[in-house]
C-alpha cells in the first residue's frame, strides 16, 4: 500500500482549518506577527540550537514517560506543524510530543522540540485550545527566550552557542553540560521572566489567528486553567505569571489586533475525535 505524502496529509488537514472558519480577510494581525517575527539566525546558530535543544529534549524525556498513543501523537503533530507555519522559523523542523503526566503544563526546549502534557490534553475542549498552548511554546522558540535568558550570545562570541556545542576542549563541554542544566531549570523550576510568558502569549496568539483558529482559544483556556484545583496548577503557576494578569494582558492583545469575534476555527468535534474518543 502506497504511503501518503507528509506534505499532502498536513496540507489537507489546514484546508480543514480555514474552511471550517471564517476565511480569513484581516491583514492587520498578519502584518503585526510578520514585524514581530523578524529576528536573522546564522546557519551554525541554528544548527547549534537544534543540537542544544537535542540534547534538553533528551533530558524532558527522561523525566516521563510519553504517551503510547500513535494516532494521538500524529494528530498533535499535525495541529503543531500547521501552526509553525507562521512560526517565522522555517530554519528549523518542530517536533511534538505528549507526556505522561496529570500536570497541566507544556514546554518548549530550543530547536522546536514542544512537550504537552496528557493533563493539559484533558483539561481541553476543542483544538484551537490545543493550538494555543501549543503556539504559546513555538513562539518561546520563535523569539529564543531560553538561548537569551542564559545569555548565551551569538555566534561571532567566544561565548556563542555555535562554539559552545562544537567545541572540543573540556571547558567547551563543561559550559555545553551547564547550559542544558540551567535551561532545565528554566522549564522545571525558575520559570521565564514574566515579560517572555506575556510576549509568548501575544506572538503565539498572532500565530493562532494566522493559522486559522480561534485567536480567543489561549485565553479561554487560560480562564479554565485558573479554576483547576491547587495541586493541578502547581507547576505551571509557579513558573509562570498569574493567570489573571495573562488573560489581562491577552485581552489588550485581542482587542487592540481587532481579534475578537471572528468566528474562526475552534474543532471541537475533530478534537474530541482524537483525544477524547
Amino acid at each position: 500500500m502506497k504511503r501518503k505524502n507528509p506534505a499532502a496529509i498536513l496540507g489537507g488537514f489546514l484546508l480543514a482549518v480555514f474552511f471550517t472558519g471564517t476565511v480569513m480577510s484581516e491583514t492587520g494581525f498578519r502584518s503585526r506577527l510578520s514585524a514581530t517575527l523578524n529576528e536573522r539566525n546564522t546557519e551554525s546558530d541554528v544548527l547549534a540550537e537544534i543540537e542544544f535543544g537535542k540534547e534538553v529534549a533528551a533530558r524532558v524525556l527522561g523525566r516521563f514517560n510519553g504517551v503510547n498513543n500513535e494516532e494521538l501523537t500524529r494528530y498533535v503533530n499535525l495541529v503543531g506543524l500547521g501552526l509553525a507555519r507562521n512560526s517565522g522559523r522555517a530554519d528549523i523542523d518542530f517536533r511534538f510530543y505528549i507526556l505522561e503526566s496529570d500536570s497541566i503544563n507544556a514546554y518548549a526546549a530550543p530547536g522546536g522540540y514542544i512537550f504537552i502534557t496528557s493533563g493539559a490534553l484533558e483539561l481541553m475542549e476543542d483544538e484551537a485550545e490545543l493550538a494555543g498552548v501549543l503556539a504559546h511554546e513555538i513562539a518561546h522558540v520563535s523569539r529564543k527566550h531560553i538561548v537569551k535568558a542564559l545569555e548565551i550570545k551569538g555566534s561571532e562570541d567566544s561565548g556563542g552557542l555555535a562554539k559552545m556545542v562544537g567545541g572540543r576542549s573540556e571547558t567547551a563541554r563543561v559550559a555545553f553540560s551547564q547550559a542544558v542544566d540551567g535551561a532545565l531549570s528554566v522549564l522545571f523550576e525558575k520559570g521565564l521572566e514574566q515579560e517572555d510568558e506575556f510576549d509568548a502569549d501575544e506572538v503565539g496568539t498572532l500565530i493562532l489567528a494566522n493559522s486559522g483558529y480561534d485567536p480567543e482559544a489561549l485565553r479561554r483556556f487560560l480562564a479554565r486553567l485558573s479554576k483547576q484545583q491547587a495541586h493541578k496548577v502547581e507547576v505551571v503557576s509557579r513558573t509562570h505569571p498569574p493567570f489573571d494578569e495573562r488573560y489581562k494582558r491577552l485581552t489588550e492583545v485581542l482587542v487592540s489586533n481587532n481579534m475578537q469575534n471572528l468566528g474562526y476555527a475552534k474543532l471541537e468535534k475533530r478534537f474530541r475525535q482524537y483525544v477524547k474518543p
